[in-house]
């Protein structure tokens, strides 16, 4: 898979995150890892601040279920628009995390 590849991919996965769940960006790391051979929290969050805005980039939160650095109130609005289920200022990710299915 080629960079621009795995960027559309990785578009293409947070699409697909319902509205009242999330994913971390390990998660979306590791769902992706088996077909790109890229397996990088941090590559997604940059792919997210570069080429995020069209997609629901607000689902996407660390593993501890913390905001998308410096878009924090942004995205608590959003998730709060959601439906998503936050624990103070975090995302109770015992209830929120989504696995996609295969395909």
């Amino acid at each position: 898979m080629t960079p621009q590849e795995y960027v559309e991919e990785v578009l293409s996965l947070v699409e697909r995150i319902p509205a009242g769940k999330v994913m971390s960006y390990g998660a979306i790391a590791d769902a992706l890892a088996d077909r790109s051979g890229r397996n990088s929290a941090r590559r997604v969050g940059t792919i997210l601040a570069q080429h995020g805005g069209a997609v629901p980039w607000h689902r996407v939160v660390t593993s501890a279920g913390r905001l998308p650095p410096g878009n924090e109130l942004e995205a608590r609005r959003r998730l709060l628009s959601d439906g998503v289920p936050l624990a103070g200022d975090h995302v109770d990710m015992s209830r929120a995390a989504w696995t996609p299915g295969p395909g």
